[in-house]
């Protein structure tokens, strides 16, 4: 599991429901905190025009070796950590340049302006 990752999660414990409540995410932490069973992750969600001047919303296009077919928005303002188990399967990978806009959103969010 790397940094710029899109993987499916879900909250729900049991195999059975993971799929029916799944999201994606985009994996944001270190790639150096592989040996705790934790990911920082930000949610995806499908693109809104309402979302162009939200700040922590940052578009995310259907790119290469991605594995959106539709243009999602990285909801900065959900950061949060997950446990890795929760994390069910690998969807695609982003390009540097959206997952440094995503840290920047986070950031943002975090220190506040």
């Amino acid at each position: 599991m790397f940094r710029g990752e899109i993987w499916e999660f879900s909250p729900a414990k049991a195999k059975r429901t993971r799929a029916a409540q799944a999201r994606r995410v985009v994996l944001i932490s270190s790639d150096s905190l592989g040996v705790l069973p934790l990911r920082i992750v930000v949610p995806l969600v499908p693109w809104q025009e309402p979302f162009t001047n939200v700040p922590w919303m940052v578009r995310i296009p259907p790119t290469l070796h991605s594995g959106l077919d539709q243009t999602h928005a990285a909801d900065a303002l959900q950061v949060r950590a997950v446990m890795i188990p929760h994390l069910i399967r690998r969807v695609g990978e982003l390009p540097r340049r959206l997952v440094d806009a995503i840290e920047a959103a986070v950031n943002s969010v975090i220190a506040g302006g």
